[in-house]
């Protein structure tokens, strides 16, 4: 019989809540470099076929926004923070910290992955590491970032604006703005400016 729980006055019953099983916690799954997104679509795509889903949660493959310069024109791409990973929220343990077999196979024969970021014997990333994980995922969705990296002292050629096709060299780096003050040539002087990162390149 089921156990019923009194609501308000309108003595509105609803089902005792069923106890939980074991949590999902995040793994690293290392995967065959370039197959990243491969190995994300095939475990999401078996999910449903194999009633997995109570078992696997979610997988990602943490990712950020970057900006260069081709041929005079912005161009914007993803980037892989973590190339060779994969991260999957998923019941791999139970009440008893042994491995759930469903789990186990299910992810480890699955086409491109190379097995556990720590080894065979698989353990959970801290949960130190996810928050970190998931808030520079957060961080780099919101900003794009340049494709190379700048440092002061860089020569630099400009690719966007009224200065295009000028080179000149990085003094000053603002990355909280995204921004580079470039020193330019301009009639017969040096002239400072400030560019966005994917305004320039380096020559």
């Amino acid at each position: 019989m089921t156990e019923s729980i009194e609501t308000g006055d309108e003595g509105i019953s609803t089902p005792a809540p069923v106890p939980s099983g074991p949590p999902a916690q995040w793994y690293a799954l290392h995967v065959l470099s370039g197959q990243e997104k491969r190995v994300k679509d095939s475990i999401e795509k078996r999910l449903k076929a194999e009633e997995m889903t109570d078992l696997i949660r979610e997988v990602i493959i943490p990712v950020e926004r970057v900006s260069e310069v081709k041929r005079g024109k912005k161009i914007e791409s993803e980037r892989k923070l973590y190339p060779g990973y994969v991260f999957v929220h998923m019941v791999l343990q139970d009440e008893n910290r042994k491995i759930v077999d469903r789990t186990w196979y299910f992810v480890r024969e699955t086409n491109g992955v190379i097995g556990f970021a720590n080894g065979e014997k698989p353990i959970a990333m801290p949960q130190s590491e996810v928050d970190a994980m998931l808030g520079q995922m957060r961080e780099r969705e919101e900003k794009v970032m340049p494709k190379v990296a700048f440092n002061i002292g860089d020569k630099v050629k400009v690719g966007d604006g009224p200065f295009q096709s000028q080179e000149g060299i990085i003094e000053k780096i603002d990355a909280e703005r995204g921004k580079l003050h470039v020193s330019v040539s301009m009639f017969g002087r040096s002239t400072p400016v400030e560019l966005e990162y994917w305004q320039v390149e380096k020559s």
